[in-house]
């Protein structure tokens, strides 16, 4: 069993309280830590939202986030009311003077705790947020900024709310989250690669073919459309998920485990992708846009459905949206390393499974002395899976048990982490939340780090504005658009599912 490291006493404030991200997955989360003891009684969870509730009708929506939203085994009466006693709500304006005099009131209650801003707004709302903490005198040296993804919506807007930020709230104290940072399997990425030589001396151009990541959702866009018909996949995936796994994937070792070390590496990475024109990258991306179809066996609507049915969704007079809910494109990193490797990802809302997968395969050997008839040609790949039921899976080629002559198949070398360690493993924002409380940011995006993953998709967006094409059609419950799967076969590869 893993041990527990306390944190000290703090006081939480999330703005942006009444909203999905804090029902479905902060206050579940900070309910798993306190539930495990990672905190007491003497920290506080403060709501901060528009709405005019009373502390005692927002404890009620808490408790109603926890039953929906966590397993029965995990919800104990006594501690969800030792919980929700922890629990304060103020009505605050995020963007004017409502309420900020009441929140200081209850924050100088206890001036000597850590405090946790996290900001769960819209990230225009992000400057002005910090500018009313650092006028009220909240902003301190034991003062934490939470800022949640995606960061702007192009490379200009990400400068501008880190240059707005960065005015009141140092670069030290500001954490940057990316959830998929905190999954086990991601951060078992390090583990796997320098904790282990048999691994770290193949991983590179010579002994690997090349490298796949697939972000898979079977979901539609739901209650996001607003949101969603603004970013598309390449700003919701692509820019910040998909490329901090191809900086862990394909960094060099750094000098030590310090965050500032980490995060080095990574911007490395990020700056020695290869730059793709808007010529370019018409060649290297493909964007796709789902129809209705069928996923796991039940019929669900289209995307332009979707948003038609729900309020303030509507594109009455706008024509039909040219979003795309799926793109597969090909990246290279500049490097000794990883010369001539291409690195394929693709993500995509309803698709046939709910998957994060990434698929290491190596190279085949140059001859084989094996007779035709002994064996299936297959590659050595290596699949690490971040979702569901994560783990690390090893294919390799066996001899088939038995008389009758040497036959090979390929065979899996299996962990499962569950099965392996046998416990509960605390969600990503679980982890993340109580490295906020630490003070620790070495899984969390450094500005520099955000701008340069921004410098390289603005040429993507750009192209996409220039030409503006209609998303290639794909039928919800298939892999996306044929083209997607052009894309690899022209390399001589093939995705992998």
């Amino acid at each position: 069993m893993a041990r527990i490291l306390p944190v000290p006493s703090f006081d939480c404030v999330v703005f942006g309280a009444t909203g999905d991200l804090t029902m479905r997955k902060l206050l579940p989360s900070l309910y798993g830590r306190f539930r495990d003891r990672q905190f007491g009684t003497d920290s506080r969870i403060i709501g901060a939202a528009r709405s005019l509730l009373s502390t005692s009708e927002y404890r009620q929506r808490a408790e109603a986030a926890l039953r929906a939203h966590l397993p029965a085994a995990e919800l104990e009466p006594e501690v969800i009311g030792a919980f929700l006693a922890l629990i304060e709500y103020r009505p605050v304006g995020a963007d004017d003077s409502r309420g900020w005099e009441a929140l200081v009131a209850l924050l100088e209650e206890r001036s000597g705790q850590v405090r946790v801003f996290y900001l769960a707004t819209s990230p225009d709302l992000y400057g002005a947020v910090c500018a009313r903490l650092a006028g009220i005198g909240a902003i301190n040296a034991r003062s934490r900024v939470v800022l949640e993804k995606p960061l702007g919506h192009d490379l200009a807007s990400a400068r501008a709310i880190n240059e707005a930020v960065g005015v009141v709230v140092p670069e030290a104290q500001t954490f940057r989250i990316d959830h998929y940072l905190g999954k086990e399997t991601v951060q078992n990425l390090l583990a796997l690669r320098f904790a282990n030589p048999i691994f770290e001396r193949l991983w590179n151009a010579d002994v690997i073919d090349h490298v796949q990541i697939t972000v898979a959702e079977t979901v539609g866009v739901e209650t996001r459309g607003g949101y969603y018909d603004r970013a598309g996949a390449l700003r919701d995936m692509v820019q910040n998920h998909m490329l901090q796994l191809l900086c862990l994937l394909a960094m060099e070792s750094p000098l030590s485990l310090d965050a500032d070390a980490v995060r080095d590496e990574k911007l490395k990475v990020l700056r020695a992708l290869r730059p793709l024109s808007p010529r370019e990258a018409q060649a290297v991306v493909v964007r796709g846009q789902y129809g209705a179809g069928a996923v796991e066996g039940q019929p669900v609507p289209g995307y332009l459905e979707n948003l038609a049915a729900f309020p303030g969704t509507e594109r009455e007079g706008w024509g039909p949206s040219t979003t795309e809910t799926f793109v597969a494109l090909k990246a290279q990193v500049d490097s000794w390393r990883w010369a001539g490797v291409p690195f394929y990802l693709r993500t995509g809302k309803r698709l046939p499974r709910k998957v994060s997968e990434i698929v290491v395969q190596f190279r085949m050997p140059p001859f084989s002395l094996f007779p035709p008839e002994a064996q299936a040609r297959e590659p050595n790949r290596l699949l690490i899976r971040l979702q569901p039921e994560e783990g690390m899976r090893l294919e390799v080629m066996t001899k088939e048990p038995g008389p009758g002559g040497l036959r090979l198949r390929p065979t899996s070398l299996d962990i499962s982490f569950e099965k392996t360690f046998g416990q509960r493993f605390p969600d990503a924002y679980e982890r993340l939340l109580m490295d906020v409380v630490r003070g620790n940011p070495t899984l969390f995006m450094r500005r520099d780090e955000v701008e340069a993953a921004w410098a390289w998709v603005q040429p993507l967006l750009e192209a996409q504005a220039d030409r503006p094409e209609t998303p290639r059609p794909y039928a919800a419950g298939s892999w996306g658009p044929t083209a997607a799967i052009a894309l690899i076969e022209r390399d001589g590869r093939t995705w992998h599912e």
